[in-house]
């Protein structure tokens, strides 16, 4: 036997198996691929009679399987010469299952973002009434659940900053930077926070770290200059400031913070 036929003999026999495992799309995937390589390849008449066993054998499985007949209720039936028809009811039955497949992964896909919009609705009433132990052990419930996704956490980090509590905004934002440690946003976020709270060393090599990924952002330097400002550093506020005029000429702000920070350096 052929090295072609070996290995379609090996996908059809594993079918009833994979059914049994509920691997419905796998198995049917097996009995597409064996009939496409059986179908190319010449067989002598032993190892068609082998083939039209194995054939017969799992398309019964395929109609006595009473979870898969939910999902495709049409009958499935082979004859021995019409291979080529069997596989174009295998066709058709693998884009009934991608249907299928596709519709429950964004029925669950909406289940997630309803279960996240709720915990972070729960969590802001939790803020607005000020019990911050609340807040804090349903938000990190929510992180737990949902693990990496950075997108939730800096969410939440942006509430903890609405509500000013910023040492918890700062230890969200530091989680999800561990997550996607190239998320420049992430660290624009923390420089800010670490403003908030006076942290400016700290907050100076977060914005350091944000313009090494990304020095060509207008906003990001005007920011930075933001951190200058309240350190009242003027000579490195002039030279943010600077380099986000430079970038965009018609930032008005940038342009204020400029004339405001050499007027300093001048006095």
């Amino acid at each position: 036997m052929s090295s072609e036929l070996v290995k379609a003999r090996k996908k059809l026999n594993s079918v009833t198996t994979m059914l049994k495992k509920g691997k419905y799309m796998t198995a049917i995937q097996g009995i597409h691929d064996g009939l496409i390589l059986l179908l190319k390849t010449p067989t002598i008449k032993s190892e068609r009679d082998e083939f039209e066993e194995l054939l017969k054998k799992v398309t019964y499985s395929l109609s006595t399987d009473a979870e898969l007949r939910k999902l495709y209720p049409l009958v499935i039936s082979y004859e021995p010469g019409k291979e080529r028809a069997l596989l174009d009811a295998m066709r058709e039955l693998l884009q009934e299952l991608q249907k299928v497949l596709n519709e429950e992964v964004q029925d669950d896909m909406q289940a997630i973002l309803g279960r996240k919009r709720d915990g972070l609705d729960a969590g802001q009433s939790l803020l607005d009434q000020e019990d911050w132990d609340g807040a804090k052990e349903l938000f990190d419930a929510l992180v737990k659940e949902f693990g990496s996704d950075t997108d939730l956490k800096a969410d939440i980090a942006d509430r903890y900053l609405n509500a000013g509590r910023f040492k918890e905004a700062f230890h969200m934002l530091d989680d999800a930077l561990r997550d996607d440690p190239n998320a420049i946003h992430l660290y624009n976020r923390i420089g800010m926070v670490l403003r908030k709270m006076k942290d400016y060393d700290t907050a100076e090599k977060y914005y350091l770290k944000a313009l090494s990924l990304s020095h060509s952002d207008e906003y990001l330097h005007y920011n930075v200059g933001r951190l200058y400002y309240d350190w009242r550093k003027w000579a490195k506020m002039a030279k943010a400031a600077e380099a986000a005029v430079s970038l965009n000429p018609d930032f008005a702000e940038a342009v204020k913070m400029l004339k405001f920070a050499r007027k300093k350096m001048a006095e």
